[in-house]
């Protein structure tokens, strides 16, 4: 490889500037390097190993498989280590709080080692939910060869012939409060739920954001829907290291492949799959780090004309092992492309289009499954992440409605001022049909970090109430949640958006149809409220959470913190 094809950072200025360079070769020496190395791409290996989570318990073999696949393609690897935060161990805690501050750590770490260290690529390795928006933003930033490994999906887990995956646990909780499950039938769920490593199994967070990043081009085919556990995703992964150095030496950069065509791509497939309200947020980001163009109604405008295609948990039937069995995201990906739904010249990490890529994919997908929905027979005629706004959201929320026979609902105002006071309620049955309930101060500033509500909504799924209440939040939901549910309220109730002037007892709609969220009284009542608010105090004054809270902006753009930092 000549320094002319690699960029003109510490290798080529170590190879040219000879002495001046020694102490930094050195430094090299002692890590592995030989003289004929230093004029070799160096290749950073963002590895999210871990055993806090079973999603990266998996992944330091996928590490050592891309070193292998960098030497062999005739580059040098520098395996680094990033963090990961466990949603689901973390869920219904104060630890939650940290999850998508996590997002922000990981993009920053990485950006700060492959910078710091003048590397001229990255892959980079992820299992659980913001390991991968917080790489992809990363990989944006920097705009150096990059390409995203998935750790892998875990496999479902059985109990009584039925397939388990973590959110079966927490929908048994609000089972058992309802009195409708025993003591060991609870546990006899939890033990079998998670039979091993990988990333929750649904077509939850982690799922979703891998299928999307292989939509926009910046993975390999195939690889976001195999199981940790396999082999064949070890094999990927060698074969990702080797196409990754390819793209060093041809120069494709991220941002030719991050386009606002290729994310309008991925989130057609996030709309196809039934994906996570989490990658409203995420690609809001992405696309902020990507220098693009994006608004929340940009999802509402590509959920109309795209139907979900696939039968998948949470609401659905199937997990993400299931779905790779039938032909994975590219059966989907060639199913949209033939209905001229996705941008098949957009270019993908390998140098070939996205058209290429699918040029041997059926038009349609296999008839002995029903995984994946032929386009005549779809789950539902339009996407199920709907962006909704009104009085109550005048910035936009997010509602997820697959699974839900009528997503429109007006009733009482139940508030609640955290996560807690709410699952609390709940799981003492003062939940009744028809309530509305307010969960807020749990947005990105108020939290602060925007915890997810899997346990309120699991609790509200288990008790039987999944189409009868409705649950606004100016916090986020788990990919694993579904029912009549909107989140990434904003403005949030921290500064002094509507969702803080709800009273109890309140009338309150809810009504996906028409795209609206609703405080049903007046302008004057509410701008009454208004003048009368008062911000509390932050939570935290110290710490990483402070930092967060004083620098992240609205949910609306994505939660990112550094918008606007010098306005």
């Amino acid at each position: 490889m000549s320094e002319k094809t690699i960029s003109e950072n510490f290798r080529s200025k170590a190879v040219t500037q000879g002495v001046q360079r020694a102490p930094n070769r050195a430094m090299l020496r002692a890590v592995g390097f030989q003289d004929g190395d230093f004029n070799k791409a160096i290749v950073g290996v963002a590895n999210s190993y871990s055993t806090i989570t079973p999603c990266n318990m998996g992944i330091n073999r996928l590490a050592q498989r891309a070193e292998e696949g960098i030497k062999l393609a005739g580059a040098m690897p520098q395996m680094f280590g990033t963090i990961t935060i466990s949603d689901a161990i973390s869920m219904g805690t104060e630890g939650m709080k940290y999850s998508l501050v996590s997002r922000e750590v990981i993009a920053d770490s990485i950006e700060t080692v492959c910078n710091g260290q003048s590397m001229d690529g990255v892959i980079a390795i992820g299992g659980c939910d913001k390991n991968m928006p917080g790489a992809m933003i990363a990989i944006a930033r920097m705009n150096i060869p990059a390409i995203f490994v998935y750790g892998g999906t875990i496999k479902p887990g059985q109990h009584k012939g039925k397939d388990l995956t973590i959110v079966s646990s927490f929908e048994a909780v609000g089972e058992y409060s309802a009195n409708k499950i025993d003591e060991d039938e609870l546990l006899a769920i939890e033990r079998q739920a998670c039979p091993g490593s990988g990333s929750c199994g649904g077509m939850y967070t982690a799922n979703t954001m891998s299928s999307a990043f292989e939509a926009m081009g910046m993975s390999l085919p195939y690889s976001s829907t195999m199981a940790a556990e396999d082999d064949e995703i070890a094999d990927s992964t060698e074969k990702s290291a080797k196409v990754l150095v390819e793209a060093i030496r041809q120069q494709i950069l991220p941002r030719q492949i991050i386009t606002r065509k290729s994310i309008e791509n991925a989130i057609s497939v996030i709309m196809a799959v039934g994906g996570s309200t989490n990658s409203v947020l995420h690609f809001l980001a992405i696309a902020h780090a990507a220098g693009i163009e994006l608004s929340l109604d940009d999802f509402e405008t590509i959920r109309g004309r795209v139907p979900v295609l696939c039968d998948l948990k949470p609401s659905g039937r199937y997990v993400a092992t299931d779905l790779h069995k039938v032909g994975g995201i590219p059966q989907v990906m060639k199913i949209l492309l033939v209905h001229g739904l996705l941008h098949g010249d957009c270019i993908t990490i390998t140098g070939k289009t996205i058209a290429e890529v699918l040029a041997d994919i059926p038009d349609e997908p296999p008839s002995n499954q029903d995984v994946i929905r032929p386009w005549n027979n779809p789950m539902y005629a339009q996407g199920h992440l709907a962006i909704l706004k009104g009085n109550l959201a005048t910035e936009g929320a997010v509602a997820k409605i697959t699974g839900v026979k009528n997503p429109c609902i007006t009733g009482p105002a139940r508030v609640f001022d955290s996560e807690e006071e709410c699952l609390d309620a709940i799981l003492a049955n003062k939940i009744q049909a028809g309530d509305v309930i307010i969960v807020r101060y749990e947005g990105p500033k108020g939290g602060p970090g925007m915890r997810e509500m899997l346990a309120p909504t699991s609790a509200i799924i288990g008790a039987g109430l999944g189409d009868a209440v409705g649950l606004i939040t100016d916090g986020r939901f788990s990919g694993g949640t579904y029912g009549m549910v909107v989140g990434h309220v904003a403005p949030e109730a921290a500064v002094g958006g509507a969702i803080a002037l709800v009273e109890e007892g309140d009338r309150i709609t809810i009504d996906a149809h028409s795209r609206l969220l609703q405080i049903n009284i007046s302008d004057a009542e509410l701008a009454n409220r208004r003048a009368k608010w008062q911000p509390r105090p932050p939570r935290y004054t110290k710490g990483t959470l402070a930092k967060y809270a004083k620098l992240v902006s609205s949910s609306s753009v994505g939660a990112v913190t550094d918008l606007d930092l010098f306005k």
